[in-house]
């Protein structure tokens, strides 16, 4: 199965409708399988007193609330229909996040998304986890500051909604049994993929700890997955060659645009590089099997060696290591068999350089 590429928007549009058009042209473009918006009602999301985190004030230029930030990108309900509808027309999917229940509830029965994207800083908010587990869509699961137990504690309450569960038994103790059971293990690997993730924008190169996808992998034993943060189209490649099976990455038409993402996103054409390296790399890492390639094959013969005449050895001749060499190409006898040579006679007559014959 091809790694899956997600292309984020997210915010980029910067609450402009033409803006976000561009996005999905964009991402269209460079080859993306999903372009990734996000949903979100402000009033929902954030008090009117919480601050910007540092790399959004110091990305936008100004210190101001979440809340009037947050207000200026909010996606219209409307752009949403014209976005999923644009999507189809230019041969991308169309995935947004949610932020809040109404949003989750949106996104899931009017827009009917079948994959949902969980963010990082939702890892922690059990009643949001069951309420996307409860939709029974596909679920990505977003691990960006997170221990390994909180990702324990995350998946068990996916499991829990996964499974059915009246909400009235939720609790701690519940989820826990959920995911350590055969039922919930198999719901998780059915339907749940977690992403590998550095919340920071960008993330230092420093920061970015890639065989941390090993830990998860090994721990959890469903697929694992990379959303980048970081400069650059390096690490996201990097990240398919070390087996994640989903990348998300952030771009915008412009770093210079004002937004709190936009320095941290690729712009369209290194969206597009990123999106041609992670399939060079798909395809570079073939099956694992230690075989002979096809294109090999030809050239075999001319790069592997063969016994040849040292000298010109005369009927009945005993072979030895005066009259035998190792020379290209490699379409006679094997080199392995020089030393049962040695205990032989030729049984014809051979010109220096002439391949030895073995019968």
């Amino acid at each position: 199965m091809s790694v899956l590429i997600i292309a984020e928007a997210g915010v980029n549009h910067n609450g402009n409708e033409q803006l976000a058009f561009e996005l999905v042209d964009a991402a269209s473009a460079s080859g993306a399988d999903i372009v990734k918006f996000q949903t979100f009602k402000a009033r929902n999301l954030v008090t009117k007193t919480a601050q910007q985190c540092s790399y959004q004030a110091e990305n936008i230029g100004q210190s101001e609330s979440q809340f009037s930030m947050l207000k200026r990108l909010e996606l219209p309900i409307e752009t949403h229909f014209k976005l999923l509808e644009y999507c189809e027309k230019k041969n991308i999917k169309f995935l947004s996040t949610a932020f809040d229940s109404e949003s989750l509830a949106f996104l899931v029965n009017d827009i009917k998304l079948p994959l949902l994207k969980l963010p990082s800083g939702e890892i922690t908010n059990a009643p949001f986890l069951l309420e996307h587990a409860k939709t029974g869509c596909e679920l990505i699961l977003s691990t960006g500051m997170a221990t390994l137990e909180e990702v324990e504690n995350a998946l068990g309450v996916l499991a829990f909604g996964l499974l059915g569960y009246d909400e009235k038994l939720a609790g701690r103790a519940a989820f826990a049994a959920a995911y350590n059971s055969v039922e919930g293990k198999k719901a998780l690997r059915d339907k749940v993929t977690l992403l590998h993730c550095t919340t920071e924008y960008p993330a230092p190169m420093d920061s970015i700890n890639l065989r941390a996808m090993d830990t998860l992998k090994n721990t959890f034993e469903l697929p694992v997955g990379y959303s980048d943060h970081s400069a650059g189209t390096t690490i996201p490649i990097a990240a398919v060659a070390r087996g994640a099976v989903v990348i998300e990455k952030h771009f915008t038409l412009d770093r210079n645009l004002p937004g709190p993402d936009h320095k941290a996103s690729l712009e369209p054409n290194e969206l597009a590089t990123m999106v041609q390296g992670v399939r060079d790399v798909e395809r570079a890492l073939g099956t694992g099997e230690k075989k002979p390639s096809v294109v090999e094959l030809k050239n075999l013969p001319q790069v592997r060696k063969s016994v040849v005449a040292a000298a010109s050895i005369a009927v009945g001749e005993s072979f030895s290591k005066l009259n035998l060499q190792i020379k290209r190409p490699g379409s006679g006898v094997s080199p392995y068999d020089y030393w049962q040579l040695l205990q032989m006679k030729a049984d014809k007559e051979y010109c220096e350089g002439e391949l030895i014959e073995y019968s």
